[in-house]
């Protein structure tokens, strides 16, 4: 063996040097794009916040050279004649490219033009290619980077499919803080390029590479903090049985989470201690010290240690520890298990926990949310009560700020709800219902923005999410069977996709815009769009609206409600809409003035889906 071939070098690289202009395969042995909505979430989180403790506003550019360095971990690749494959960190470089994706999309849209492109791609002789090649990920790569956006289709792999998800998570989490200031957004990304840093390893064998590969994630030895806050707490018991009662029960529990996800336990303490104890939260300035949601969301374990008197807890008293265990923790353990259930599927009475986990905040804040004004002795019928009501106001809050253009992001509302949570803790029904009646009043934003609302390359996603629910709940008004499952995700189904109204083609309308910008904003109007399956609406392609009509008649009730022959033969439609006022019409033609009243329309329905029960 050469020395070359058993060397092994290990080297800080900023962002930049790790992707600029390099060229890097996935090697057979690494893990498909895995990454869930919580773990992207996650690191826009850190990344954004660990930028803006640095940036101030006035900073010069070159400030920036003196912002803090963040580490964003270790990544092991193998060399052999020039060609990099990924051993280990291709979750994190996968991310990395979605992210730097988005920032070159963001950019665009608000007239920037920071130079990120060689971190996504290289060109030679004039052809593109991707850094990280694979070469069933590239089409969704290509569209991501074109058009934001990527509807998928038959035969696309679990990678693939996550990475169109997660680019959406990131659309939707990214903070307004940064997204909404183009003042701040170059030096956001020159802290990505140069501020952040990882420690690339090299091996230039393959048995090295492997090998390294199985010492980064075999050993298995680190206790997690999950493991030791169970430690901690059985140290404090003095009854044998009892101790040893208590250590199956917590087994049971972490692995019914785990079932979920190898993470699941640790999320789930999180979520638990930051929603019933939680005190304090990090001020939004440089240089603030981190406090009780912050420590939580990194030691807490630690964290419980040093705050027993929260929790309830006193060291001398070994029945604390026991009742913390055989009565909170498996009381907190089944509601989280609720949501986590409710989630997957629709769950009666749980129906906007599923809804919210499609379109909502951040898993963190959302479970904490959620968790919050329980209390150990509520019965189930409560439970439910209490976590369908919180999660009816998260996706309130969620889908008023998304038809007005504002993010939600984390970073963005991380004091909003963390006052929240303190505000509800604990709340019996009643309270509960009546304050987030009261915050839902007091909303920053309302409907009137939804009369320009529209559909653009950063919110594709949520435009479908709000179509689904739209259709979905104008079928059951008229009684049918449909849900907003059948439209949104449905696994056993044809996927519905975006319909425009009108062909992309501004001389079917002419003498009537401005300009193609002109055209395009009215074409993407909300009221100008509905849902189709899958292969129906490409099918009708640059067709005129007289043509695509009749065929309309034959798809979902919002597509059928444009035909004049709905209004004649469905009679619990058109009682139903009646009864609840909802100016719906036939089109014939469809000009800019009926795209103003389908537009109405949308927003009346959006008005009756989200009206908060008051009792």
């Amino acid at each position: 063996m050469s020395k070359l071939t058993n060397k092994i070098e290990a080297h800080d690289r900023t962002v930049w040097q790790v992707l600029a202009d390099k060229k890097y395969t996935v090697d057979f042995f690494q893990r498909e794009y895995n990454w869930e909505q919580r773990h992207i979430e996650q690191l826009v989180f850190d990344l954004t916040s660990a930028f803006l403790d640095e940036h101030q506003p006035g900073d010069a550019r070159t400030k920036g050279e003196d912002y803090n360095n963040y580490y964003l971990g270790p990544f092991v690749v193998s060399e052999k004649a020039g060609q990099r494959s990924i051993i280990d960190g291709q979750q994190r470089l996968t991310s990395l490219t979605l992210l730097l994706i988005y920032l070159k999309n963001l950019q665009e849209s608000l007239g920037l033009a920071e130079k990120i492109e060689p971190m996504i791609f290289s060109e030679h002789r004039g052809m593109k290619s991707f850094n990280i090649q694979v070469e069933e990920r590239s089409e969704c790569l290509e569209k991501l980077f074109s058009g934001g956006s990527y509807a998928g289709k038959a035969g696309d792999d679990a990678s693939t499919t996550n990475m169109a998800a997660r680019y959406a998570d990131i659309e939707k989490c990214f903070p307004d803080d940064i997204a909404s200031k183009p003042e701040v957004l170059p030096f956001f990304i020159d802290w990505i390029k140069y501020n952040v840093v990882l420690v690339e390893i090299i091996a230039y064998s393959d048995d090295n590479a492997y090998t390294i590969f199985e010492t980064m994630n075999d050993r298995g030895l680190n206790l997690t903090p999950t493991e030791m806050l169970k430690g901690f707490l059985l140290s404090r018991f003095t009854d044998q049985t009892k101790r040893n009662r208590a250590n199956e029960q917590w087994k049971e529990a972490v692995a019914m989470l785990k079932e979920y996800d190898l993470r699941e336990d640790q999320s789930f303490f999180q979520a638990w201690l930051r929603a019933c104890y939680a005190d304090t939260i990090r001020p939004g300035k440089a240089g603030s010290q981190n406090e009780d949601f912050e420590k939580i969301g990194t030691r807490f374990h630690s964290w419980v240690r040093d705050n027993l008197p929260k929790l309830g807890l006193d060291p001398e008293v070994p029945a604390d520890f026991e009742r913390f265990i055989s009565v909170d923790f498996k009381f907190y353990h089944a509601a989280y298990l609720r949501i986590l259930a409710a989630q997957e599927s629709f769950v009666p009475g749980l129906e906007h926990v599923y809804y919210i986990d499609c379109w909502g905040i951040a898993a963190s804040q959302a479970f904490s949310l959620m968790l919050a004004p329980l209390v150990a002795t509520d019965d189930g019928k409560t439970v439910d009560g209490k976590l369908d009501l919180v999660a009816r106001y998260i996706e309130t809050f969620s889908v008023r700020r998304a038809v007005n253009f504002k993010k939600f992001g984390a970073s963005s509302i991380r004091y909003t709800m963390y006052s929240l949570v303190k505000e509800i803790r604990g709340k019996d029904l009643a309270d509960l219902r009546s304050i987030l009646a009261t915050k839902v009043e007091e909303m920053e934003y309302g409907w009137d923005g939804f009369q320009h609302f529209q559909m653009h390359g950063m919110n594709r996603r949520f435009v479908k999410f709000l179509l689904s629910r739209i259709t979905a709940h104008v079928e059951q008004g008229a009684g049918m069977t449909t849900t907003f499952q059948t439209y949104f995700e449905n696994p056993r189904g044809k996927p519905f996709e975006i319909e425009h109204i009108w062909a992309d083609d501004m001389s079917q309308h002419p003498a009537q815009f401005i300009d193609k910008a002109d055209f395009s904003d009215w074409r993407n109007s909300i009221g100008a769009l509905v849902l189709l399956p899958n292969g129906t609406n490409q099918s009708f392609n640059d067709k005129p609206y007289s043509e695509k009509l009749p065929h309309y008649h034959r798809e979902n009730l919002l597509s059928q409600s444009l035909c004049e022959i709905t209004y004649q033969n469905n009679p619990n439609f058109t009682k139903w809409a009646n009864a609840n006022g909802l100016p719906f019409k036939p089109h014939e033609q469809f000009h800019k003035k009926d795209i103003e009243e389908r537009q109405s329309l949308y927003q009346a329905i959006c008005e009756q889906i989200w009206t908060f029960p008051t009792s």
